[in-house]
């Protein structure tokens, strides 16, 4: 495990990048993960798909299947991947600070 520290917040993540502790996630450290993905600017379309992820992520406990996630947010899988070049796992939760999925999201 490795940390970064944003604006005086130690954020612990895993070895591929994923936050250890959802609870210390904030739109802050959602830019600074983006813009490690190479996303320059996250837009409404961006946070809609984050609150998405986090929303499901709090009631279940775990990230949403895909196909779940395109009918919810009305984005298709193209889109996610437009917006999230990494995919919905790698990208999107990454950046909307879930811990890193298991199996399909």
């Amino acid at each position: 495990m490795s940390e970064f520290e944003l604006d005086g917040l130690e954020v612990e993540i895993d070895e591929d990048g994923f936050i250890i502790d959802p609870e210390c996630w904030n739109e802050d450290v959602a830019k600074a993960f983006a813009a490690a993905e190479g996303i320059e600017e996250l837009i409404d379309e961006h946070w809609r798909v984050i609150n998405y992820l986090r929303d499901h992520y709090q009631q279940f406990q775990v990230a949403p299947m895909i196909s779940k996630l395109c009918k919810e947010t009305g984005c298709s899988l193209k889109r996610i991947y437009e917006l999230f070049p990494a995919g919905p796992a790698q990208g999107a939760c990454k950046v909307a600070g879930l811990p890193k999925p298991r199996g399909c999201v």
